[in-house]
Protein backbone atom coordinates (compact mmCIF):
# COMPACT_ATOMS: atom_id res chain seq x y z
CA UNK A 1 0.00 0.00 0.00
CA UNK A 2 1.45 3.38 -0.75
CA UNK A 3 2.41 5.39 2.29
CA UNK A 4 -0.05 8.49 1.72
CA UNK A 5 -3.13 6.04 1.94
CA UNK A 6 -1.85 3.97 5.36
CA UNK A 7 -1.03 7.76 6.38
CA UNK A 8 -4.74 8.58 5.71
CA UNK A 9 -6.44 5.99 7.12
CA UNK A 10 -4.60 6.22 10.54
CA UNK A 11 -5.44 10.22 10.54
CA UNK A 12 -8.92 8.84 9.90
CA UNK A 13 -8.75 6.47 12.81
CA UNK A 14 -6.89 8.65 15.14
CA UNK A 15 -9.44 11.48 14.43
CA UNK A 16 -12.15 9.27 14.99
CA UNK A 17 -14.10 9.46 11.50
CA UNK A 18 -13.37 6.28 11.29
CA UNK A 19 -15.74 3.98 13.19
CA UNK A 20 -16.31 0.03 13.88
CA UNK A 21 -19.72 -1.36 14.53
CA UNK A 22 -23.31 -1.23 14.07
CA UNK A 23 -24.44 1.70 11.84
CA UNK A 24 -27.61 2.91 9.54
CA UNK A 25 -26.11 4.77 6.27
CA UNK A 26 -27.98 7.37 4.56
CA UNK A 27 -29.08 4.50 1.60
CA UNK A 28 -30.70 2.66 4.93
CA UNK A 29 -27.97 -0.53 4.58
CA UNK A 30 -27.16 -1.40 7.96
CA UNK A 31 -23.07 -1.23 7.66
CA UNK A 32 -20.51 -2.65 10.43
CA UNK A 33 -18.21 0.61 9.85
CA UNK A 34 -18.77 4.43 9.63
CA UNK A 35 -16.57 7.37 7.55
CA UNK A 36 -17.91 10.18 9.50
CA UNK A 37 -16.18 13.81 8.56
CA UNK A 38 -18.56 14.93 11.41
CA UNK A 39 -16.11 13.83 13.94
CA UNK A 40 -13.66 16.30 12.86
CA UNK A 41 -13.52 19.03 15.45
CA UNK A 42 -10.34 20.82 15.15
CA UNK A 43 -8.83 23.33 13.41
CA UNK A 44 -5.48 20.67 12.87
CA UNK A 45 -7.95 17.76 11.95
CA UNK A 46 -10.04 19.98 9.48
CA UNK A 47 -6.57 21.60 7.66
CA UNK A 48 -4.99 17.79 7.31
CA UNK A 49 -8.16 16.64 5.86
CA UNK A 50 -7.86 19.48 3.37
CA UNK A 51 -5.08 18.67 2.93
CA UNK A 52 -5.42 15.04 1.65
CA UNK A 53 -8.03 16.06 -1.08
CA UNK A 54 -6.23 18.96 -2.18
CA UNK A 55 -3.85 16.41 -3.03
CA UNK A 56 -5.86 14.37 -4.72
CA UNK A 57 -7.38 17.11 -6.37
CA UNK A 58 -4.12 18.12 -7.85
CA UNK A 59 -3.03 14.93 -8.88
CA UNK A 60 -6.43 14.16 -10.84
CA UNK A 61 -7.65 17.78 -12.09
CA UNK A 62 -4.09 19.62 -12.20
CA UNK A 63 -3.96 23.19 -11.67
CA UNK A 64 -7.23 23.98 -13.50
CA UNK A 65 -9.12 26.44 -11.95
CA UNK A 66 -13.08 25.10 -10.92
CA UNK A 67 -15.04 25.60 -7.93
CA UNK A 68 -15.69 23.68 -5.17
CA UNK A 69 -19.29 22.55 -3.72
CA UNK A 70 -19.67 21.24 -0.62
CA UNK A 71 -22.58 19.56 0.15
CA UNK A 72 -24.71 20.96 3.65
CA UNK A 73 -23.17 19.90 5.95
CA UNK A 74 -20.34 17.76 6.00
CA UNK A 75 -19.25 18.77 2.56
CA UNK A 76 -19.24 22.47 4.05
CA UNK A 77 -16.08 22.13 6.09
CA UNK A 78 -14.62 19.70 3.69
CA UNK A 79 -14.58 22.32 1.08
CA UNK A 80 -13.64 25.57 3.35
CA UNK A 81 -10.10 22.66 3.86
CA UNK A 82 -9.56 21.89 0.65
CA UNK A 83 -9.69 25.07 -0.95
CA UNK A 84 -7.59 26.99 1.77
CA UNK A 85 -5.03 24.07 1.15
CA UNK A 86 -5.16 24.51 -2.54
CA UNK A 87 -4.63 28.46 -2.40
CA UNK A 88 -1.23 27.13 -0.02
CA UNK A 89 -0.69 25.35 -3.11
CA UNK A 90 -0.67 27.89 -5.25
CA UNK A 91 -4.21 27.36 -6.59
CA UNK A 92 -6.54 29.64 -5.61
CA UNK A 93 -10.54 28.50 -6.31
CA UNK A 94 -13.47 29.27 -5.08
CA UNK A 95 -16.42 27.58 -2.88
CA UNK A 96 -19.92 27.55 -2.30
CA UNK A 97 -22.19 25.23 -0.14
CA UNK A 98 -26.05 24.74 0.05
CA UNK A 99 -28.89 25.26 2.87
CA UNK A 100 -30.84 22.59 3.88
CA UNK A 101 -33.85 25.25 3.29
CA UNK A 102 -33.75 28.08 0.73
CA UNK A 103 -33.21 31.33 2.32
CA UNK A 104 -36.54 34.02 1.48
CA UNK A 105 -35.07 37.44 2.85
CA UNK A 106 -32.04 39.11 2.58
CA UNK A 107 -30.42 37.45 -0.54
CA UNK A 108 -32.37 34.73 -0.82
CA UNK A 109 -31.68 31.26 -2.66
CA UNK A 110 -30.50 27.68 -1.90
CA UNK A 111 -26.33 28.49 -1.88
CA UNK A 112 -24.39 30.34 0.12
CA UNK A 113 -20.35 31.85 -1.26
CA UNK A 114 -19.47 32.00 -4.77
CA UNK A 115 -22.35 30.45 -7.05
CA UNK A 116 -20.77 29.54 -10.28
CA UNK A 117 -21.48 31.41 -13.78
CA UNK A 118 -22.18 30.04 -16.99
CA UNK A 119 -19.32 28.21 -18.30
CA UNK A 120 -17.66 27.40 -15.11
CA UNK A 121 -17.03 24.07 -13.88
CA UNK A 122 -18.03 22.73 -10.59
CA UNK A 123 -16.28 19.86 -8.42
CA UNK A 124 -17.94 18.18 -5.75
CA UNK A 125 -16.54 17.70 -2.02
CA UNK A 126 -18.10 14.79 -0.26
CA UNK A 127 -16.94 12.93 2.70
CA UNK A 128 -18.18 9.15 1.20
CA UNK A 129 -20.73 7.39 -1.24
CA UNK A 130 -22.55 4.84 -0.06
CA UNK A 131 -25.28 4.23 -2.86
CA UNK A 132 -24.99 7.62 -4.16
CA UNK A 133 -27.79 8.66 -2.65
CA UNK A 134 -25.88 12.05 -1.69
CA UNK A 135 -24.61 12.78 -4.68
CA UNK A 136 -28.16 12.68 -6.55
CA UNK A 137 -28.90 15.27 -4.11
CA UNK A 138 -25.90 17.32 -5.09
CA UNK A 139 -26.98 17.08 -8.68
CA UNK A 140 -30.14 17.85 -8.03
CA UNK A 141 -29.28 21.03 -6.21
CA UNK A 142 -27.12 21.81 -8.86
CA UNK A 143 -29.12 21.55 -11.88
CA UNK A 144 -30.57 24.92 -10.87
CA UNK A 145 -27.18 26.57 -12.22
CA UNK A 146 -27.77 27.18 -16.24
CA UNK A 147 -24.48 26.13 -18.12
CA UNK A 148 -22.24 25.16 -15.15
CA UNK A 149 -20.98 21.58 -15.53
CA UNK A 150 -19.54 19.42 -12.80
CA UNK A 151 -15.91 17.91 -13.54
CA UNK A 152 -15.88 15.34 -10.73
CA UNK A 153 -16.55 13.92 -7.08
CA UNK A 154 -13.46 13.45 -4.69
CA UNK A 155 -14.68 11.47 -1.73
CA UNK A 156 -12.77 10.46 1.41
CA UNK A 157 -13.28 6.41 1.15
CA UNK A 158 -15.03 4.21 -2.02
CA UNK A 159 -16.85 1.68 -0.54
CA UNK A 160 -17.25 -0.32 -3.16
CA UNK A 161 -20.91 -1.47 -2.53
CA UNK A 162 -23.81 -2.13 -5.22
CA UNK A 163 -25.55 1.25 -5.95
CA UNK A 164 -28.70 0.34 -7.37
CA UNK A 165 -27.46 -2.54 -9.55
CA UNK A 166 -24.86 -5.02 -9.26
CA UNK A 167 -21.93 -2.17 -10.10
CA UNK A 168 -20.40 0.22 -7.57
CA UNK A 169 -22.62 2.96 -6.89
CA UNK A 170 -19.49 5.46 -7.59
CA UNK A 171 -19.65 3.55 -11.47
CA UNK A 172 -23.30 4.23 -11.44
CA UNK A 173 -22.79 7.76 -10.16
CA UNK A 174 -19.94 8.18 -13.01
CA UNK A 175 -21.76 6.87 -16.07
CA UNK A 176 -25.34 8.35 -15.21
CA UNK A 177 -23.81 11.59 -14.25
CA UNK A 178 -20.82 11.33 -16.98
CA UNK A 179 -18.12 12.82 -14.19
CA UNK A 180 -15.37 10.59 -12.71
CA UNK A 181 -15.66 10.33 -8.75
CA UNK A 182 -11.69 10.09 -6.67
CA UNK A 183 -11.43 8.52 -3.52
CA UNK A 184 -8.53 8.78 -1.74
CA UNK A 185 -8.66 5.28 -0.49
CA UNK A 186 -11.27 2.54 -0.92
CA UNK A 187 -12.58 0.05 2.08
CA UNK A 188 -9.73 -2.64 0.57
CA UNK A 189 -7.35 -0.63 1.69
CA UNK A 190 -8.62 -0.19 4.97
CA UNK A 191 -9.07 -3.62 5.36
CA UNK A 192 -5.00 -4.36 4.54
CA UNK A 193 -4.46 -1.14 6.42
CA UNK A 194 -6.17 -3.52 9.64
CA UNK A 195 -4.61 -6.94 8.81
CA UNK A 196 -1.46 -5.51 9.63
CA UNK A 197 -2.82 -6.03 13.54
CA UNK A 198 -4.33 -9.13 14.43
CA UNK A 199 -6.21 -6.98 17.41
CA UNK A 200 -8.52 -6.28 14.32
CA UNK A 201 -9.74 -9.19 13.08
CA UNK A 202 -12.88 -9.23 14.09
CA UNK A 203 -13.79 -5.63 12.20
CA UNK A 204 -12.02 -7.40 9.12
CA UNK A 205 -13.97 -10.27 8.99
CA UNK A 206 -17.50 -8.07 9.49
CA UNK A 207 -16.48 -6.10 6.99
CA UNK A 208 -15.47 -8.65 4.40
CA UNK A 209 -18.54 -10.85 5.21
CA UNK A 210 -20.58 -7.34 4.30
CA UNK A 211 -18.87 -7.06 1.35
CA UNK A 212 -19.62 -10.66 0.05
CA UNK A 213 -23.49 -9.40 0.13
CA UNK A 214 -23.26 -5.47 -0.31
CA UNK A 215 -19.98 -5.45 -2.80
CA UNK A 216 -19.99 -4.45 -5.97
CA UNK A 217 -19.44 -7.24 -8.57
CA UNK A 218 -17.73 -4.13 -10.53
Amino acid sequence: MESYKREFIKFLQDAGVLKFGDFTAKSGRKIPYFINAGDIKTGEQIAKLGEFYAKSYLEKVGNKRTVLYGPAYKGISIAVSSSIALAKSGLDVPFFFNRKEAKDHGEGGIFVGYVPKEGEEVVIVEDVITAGTAIRESMANLSSLNGVKVAATFVMVDRKEKGKGEKSAMAEVEEEFGFPVYSVVDVYDIIEYLEEDPANAENVERIKNYLSVNGAKA
